[in-house]
């Protein structure tokens, strides 16, 4: 059975509203991160400045700046270069200059038009995208995250003007001739309009960059950047703006400083460190755990509670983050490529790139991570430790209440927030069976009082699906957990899988999500049994589906 949530309203339909556009920016982005990275590790291994510059003629081949008539290596793509001289040649074209110009940007339009209109969205999305990668002598990553969405909805709204109205046997002939149609006057809009527009935007971006470090006052930009993760709003800022303009920047001097604004992990490991010396009851016995796993598993989510119970804290994020600016804008620190997830071993193999400055910059790096921890462990504790007293009063409501408003921030549940939840062993079993008695009666008055909670449906189940709203976190923890239920109970013959919202086909029997998500999943797939969770890792309702699944298969 399913529960349902209440609207939001006010200022929190806002919220939701920023941070639903924050999701779409970074759902184009978030799936090609692998792309990225390639990117940057054949960059830091093959350009001519690389690890693996040297390696002939690997590298040069791979890097795009051998010289094709000294190289015999028949058959690989050549551009007209020019040597020192001013004189011609023929070089070879390698893989770092095509992905950064082709492949990067065709991906980002295809997942965005996929994500508007599906694969034919995601078709014509990539062909109009081309005409504005060509139509520029710039990474057209902003034009990809602009042109793709668009290209989706002009070609979703012309496929309502004769939906219904096409003579049996002549959908494919229309179908294919209108994308393909409509992809090149897109593509042709796209060079002659798009191309030129997202080169000034583009330019008025980087132009504020290059304002605010020349006023050293780049370092600001923290004052958005920290209370934005609280609140879960930093995807919109990071993958909607950082991460384009920081690509744009490292290809002309290697690295950007861009990448670091975010991903720094620094002042998240000095509020928790501070919490570990200076905090309460389970906020500081939980605060040890956290640490290993918010530093090095890049996970910035698990400091936000903490942040949460003592709202004044966000001061010291927002000091130590604009610590650690200060310390790559003064220093020349910045990575070759987007650190994702933000841990300090995707910081460590982004910044030492010898493009970025080798060990020289990921020393500087290190510094601004030590420094931005520093400055937020000594704010954090100064608020902290003046607070103590009245903390160890209020300490048992305030950081559970706190969780649970990192909950509602985000939207959804995580196993990070889960794991806060169970370091106080105390309230476990207190915590498990309140949630249980609320998933019994917002069931019984969901059905008036048809059913309690448990899982009732007559539909065979062989395909269970998870789904968030990234379908890529939460919902893939869940289902490794009920995946290991049923192998354990001893079920062979059905599938669990984790997918986005937005990307339920049908095909599922049956969707769990977390209960404020029940809804659009519900709309996705109407026909699909639908469970509604509060904890996706550990939900009594796993083992109601285990037992639902158990009695189909017996029989």
């Amino acid at each position: 059975m399913t529960t349902a949530s209440a609207p939001a309203k006010g200022s929190n339909k806002a919220r939701v509203g920023v941070q639903r556009f924050g999701t779409f920016l970074s759902g184009m982005i978030m799936p090609n991160i692998a792309a990225f990275i390639a990117w940057g590790f054949i960059t830091m291994l093959f350009i001519a400045v690389g690890w693996l510059g040297g390696w002939e003629p690997v590298a040069p081949l791979l890097g795009g700046f051998g010289n094709a008539d000294v190289i015999n290596w028949p058959g690989a793509m050549t551009a007209i270069a020019l040597d020192e001289n001013g004189d011609p040649f023929n070089q070879f074209v390698g893989l770092v200059g095509p992905m950064i110009t082709y492949l990067l940007p065709l991906l980002i339009a295809n997942t965005g038009g996929r994500m508007v209109y599906g694969e034919r969205g995601g078709v014509v999305a990539t062909i109009a995208t081309m005409g504005v990668i060509v139509g520029t002598n710039i990474p057209m990553f902003l034009g990809a995250m602009i042109m793709g969405p668009f290209a989706a909805w002009v070609t979703k709204q012309m496929d309502k003007l004769w939906d219904g109205k096409i003579k049996p046997g002549f959908e494919m002939l229309v179908n294919n001739f209108s994308a393909g149609i409509l992809g090149m006057i897109l593509a042709i809009v796209g060079f002659f309009v798009f191309g030129p527009a997202i080169i000034w935007f583009s330019d008025v971006l980087g132009g504020a960059v290059a304002w605010l470090v020349s006023l050293s006052l780049l370092p600001l930009v923290s004052i958005i950047v920290e209370p934005a993760k609280v609140l879960f709003l930093n995807n919109a800022i990071n993958h909607g703006v950082f991460t384009p303009l920081g690509i744009e920047q490292a290809t002309e001097t290697g690295k950007s400083i861009l990448f670091l604004i975010e991903a720094n992990p620094g002042p998240g490991l000095g509020l928790l460190l501070a919490f570990t010396f200076f905090g309460v009851g389970a906020a500081r016995a939980s605060a040890p755990g956290a640490i290993i796993i918010q530093f090095f598993g890049g996970i910035h989510e698990i400091y936000l509670p903490y942040a949460l119970a003592k709202p004044m804290t966000i001061l010291a994020l927002i000091a130590g983050g604009a610590t650690g600016v200060t310390t790559n804008m003064l220093l020349g620190g910045g990575l070759a490529f987007p650190a994702a997830p933000g841990s300090i071993i995707a910081v460590t193999a982004a910044a030492v790139s010898p493009a970025a400055g080798g060990i020289g910059n990921l020393l500087v790096v290190y510094l601004s991570v030590i420094l931005a921890a520093a400055v937020t462990f000594i704010v954090a504790g100064i608020i902290l430790r003046a607070s103590r007293k009245r903390d160890l009063l209020a300490e048992a409501d305030t950081f559970g209440a706190a969780i649970a408003q990192t909950e509602a921030n985000k939207g959804k549940t995580s196993a990070a927030m889960d794991a806060l939840r169970a370091s106080d062993g105390r309230d476990r079993r207190a915590i498990r069976d309140a949630d249980e008695a609320l998933d019994k009666l917002e069931t019984e008055t969901e059905t008036g009082g048809r059913a309690d909670g448990g899982v009732l449906t007559t539909k065979t189940v062989k395909n269970i699906v998870f789904a968030c709203d990234a379908g890529m976190g939460s919902s893939a923890m869940g289902a490794s957990v009920l995946r290991n239920k049923i192998k354990k109970a001893g079920i062979e013959d059905v599938t669990v899988v984790n997918k986005a919202i937005a990307a339920l086909d049908g095909s599922a029997d049956l969707v769990i999500t977390q209960n404020q998500l029940t809804d659009r999943a519900r709309a996705q797939t109407p026909d699909a049994v639908h469970i509604s969770v509060d904890n996706f890792m550990n939900s009594p309702r796993y083992d109601e589906v285990v037992e639902l699944v158990r009695d189909q298969h017996g029989n």
